[in-house]
């Protein structure tokens, strides 16, 4: 009779739990954000923020319209028009 397990039919161990200790344990890639704790320095925090946002609207907006405009559309554009040409559609054959 064989003593021993026969070489390569045995199972491997799975090693995921091990990984996924080893990740979460290791630093996250990218800088860290320290906010700040001068007064000055929060309020120019808090103004960059609030620029930043208004910024960052504008171009959405312009985006969102020059896409509405031409070839390029919103899914929503889309959809609303798809329905309205369904229901003009309905219309002429009843």
């Amino acid at each position: 009779m064989a003593q021993g397990q026969i070489k390569g039919l045995s199972k491997q161990k799975a090693s995921g739990g091990r990984q996924a200790a080893k990740a979460a344990a290791a630093p996250k890639k990218g800088k860290r954000y320290i906010a700040p704790k001068k007064t000055a320095a929060v309020k120019q925090a808090a103004l960059h923020k609030e620029l930043s946002a208004k910024i960052n609207r504008s171009i959405e907006q312009q985006v969102a319209a020059a896409a509405s405009s031409g070839k390029l559309t919103i899914m929503k554009n889309v959809a609303l028009e798809g329905s309205s040409s369904e229901k003009a559609a309905k219309a002429k054959k009843s």
